[in-house]
């Protein structure tokens, strides 16, 4: 028999009573507080077109890597999966793939996927027990009758969690044609877009030469100039401005930055664009490309968000068959102080340019980050980051970032998924480790418990509305997009 779906009030809180008390009231300020979800990877087309979703395997399964990579793991092939290849969508059928999900629950015990999917099957389906091999057809058929109501369209979920401001993030070679939809539409969701350059700068990624032609053709620059190729950015980033960006998106394999004289980064372009680059002038113009976005935001005020050190795409086979972002990314050590020292030595001072640091590698946090944001006027912290979006990955980013960088050189929590209905899962998480983590400073007597909640609603909304300056007025809807 499935056990019960179990979603307990003081689930994440300590044991200690005296300190699950003050988690309580510091939790119950800000659970129904506006979420803030300013860096992710959701579709437009979802908000633009405003279409139901399909079926429980589309919606929950074929998208999700951090569910179907664990499947992966042990040995469940992802064309039974529902993934979709480079070929073209899946033939699996999606009853079957979910019936092989539903029997495989038990591999999620104890992960923060097991959470996120209790709370959205729990709080947003209203299911009771927990799914299992034996309910897994009920489960498929009572979602699919709920998707096919109005009320889990895109925009009426967008509305019921409360989301009151959500990035997607596009490449400079892609269209903002869903985002001018969506402005033209009338509807009040707010739903703007992020720049990510990386197909256009990093020159081993394998769309770069075909992503640049179509930068420039979409620009009308001379893209193959390096005037031209900078001059293009500029241009993108001003049309992603008008589509409500507020923040670019760059996702290098290290966190290295170059301040090269300008004849020498021209010349190394050149070399770029050519194809002929070795890995090692590869990386040099990405650590000079940094730079050179950080002077653009210097320029137009967009914020810089600089996420390195995932060996992306690690297995080969599943790259060749099934593209990018199937759950191969690994992390790998990463270095700052010194990898940013020429950015920073140019702009590190400046009180009008804010760049966001993440990172995958914990070793980090207290002897490179926390200092480094704790000193630099530029710099903020990311929250912890993809597969340390877990409760203990948040309490370790606490324990290890607040003593030296405190909590207002952080930016509260960003959920950076594909997977929409797990947002408010997430965000829940993120609030109750919070204020668990508050609750044990005033106890020990290091906070008064009026600090903590104005920390807690900080933490949770007005930390990012201010980093990523969603607390400014939109622009005009636009009439088109390019």
């Amino acid at each position: 028999m499935p056990r019960p779906l179990t979603l307990h009030e003081d689930r994440l809180f300590s044991p200690e009573p005296a300190q699950r008390a003050v988690a309580r009231r510091l939790y119950a300020e800000v659970r129904d507080l506006p979420i803030i979800s300013p860096h992710g990877h959701t579709d437009p087309s979802w908000f633009a077109l405003n279409q139901r979703f399909s079926n429980a395997t589309e919606l929950f399964l074929a998208p999700d890597h951090y569910l179907y990579r664990m499947l992966y793991s042990q040995g469940i092939p992802l064309e039974s999966l529902g993934v979709p290849s480079r070929v073209g969508l899946s033939s699996a059928d999606p009853r079957k793939a979910w019936r092989i999900f539903a029997e495989n629950q038990h591999l999620f015990r104890g992960t923060p996927s097991s959470m996120w999917l209790a709370h959205v099957f729990g709080e947003v389906f209203g299911f009771t027990e927990a799914l299992a091999a034996e309910n897994a057809d009920d489960y498929y058929d009572r979602i699919n009758e709920k998707l096919a109501s109005d009320a889990f369209r895109p925009r009426a979920l967008f509305d019921r969690f409360r989301i009151e401001a959500l990035a997607t993030t596009e490449g400079p070679q892609e269209s903002l044609d869903h985002h001018a939809t969506i402005r033209a539409s009338g509807w009040g969701g707010k739903v703007i877009t992020a720049y990510r350059p990386d197909p256009v700068i990093d020159c081993e990624h394998e769309q770069f030469q075909a992503a640049l032609a179509t930068f420039g053709e979409i620009t009308g620059r001379d893209v193959m100039s390096w005037d031209g190729y900078l001059e293009a950015h500029r241009l993108r980033r001003q049309q992603f401005m008008e589509a409500g960006a507020t923040s670019t998106d760059h996702g290098h394999p290290t966190a290295r930055t170059a301040d090269l004289p300008r004849a020498e980064a021209e010349r190394l372009f050149q070399t770029v664009i050519s194809g002929k680059a070795s890995a090692a002038e590869a990386e040099l113009f990405r650590a000079q490309m940094l730079t050179e976005m950080a002077k653009m935001s210097l320029d137009d005020g967009l914020v810089m968000q600089i996420h390195p050190g995932s060996f992306r795409n690690h297995n080969r086979l599943i790259f060749d068959r099934y593209g990018r972002d199937k759950g191969a990314d690994i992390p790998t050590r990463t270095e700052y102080v010194h990898a940013l020292k020429p950015l920073l030595d140019r702009f590190g001072n400046e009180r009008d340019l804010t760049v966001i640091l993440f990172t995958l590698d914990e070793t980090s946090y207290s002897r490179e980050l926390a200092p480094l944001a704790g000193h630099y006027p530029i710099l903020r912290l990311g929250p912890s980051w993809w597969f340390h979006d877990s409760p203990e990955g948040m309490r370790r980013f606490r324990e290890q970032t607040t003593e030296t960088a405190g909590f207002y050189n952080t930016v509260g929590f960003n959920d950076d998924t594909r997977a929409f209905l797990s947002i408010p899962a997430r965000h829940d998480v993120a609030r109750r480790i919070d204020c668990a983590f508050l609750a044990r400073l005033v106890a020990e007597h290091r906070l008064d418990e009026d600090e903590a909640r104005d920390v807690a609603i900080d933490l949770a909304y007005n930390l990012p509305r201010r980093a990523y300056k969603l607390d400014q007025p939109s622009p005009a809807p636009l009439a088109h997009a390019v």
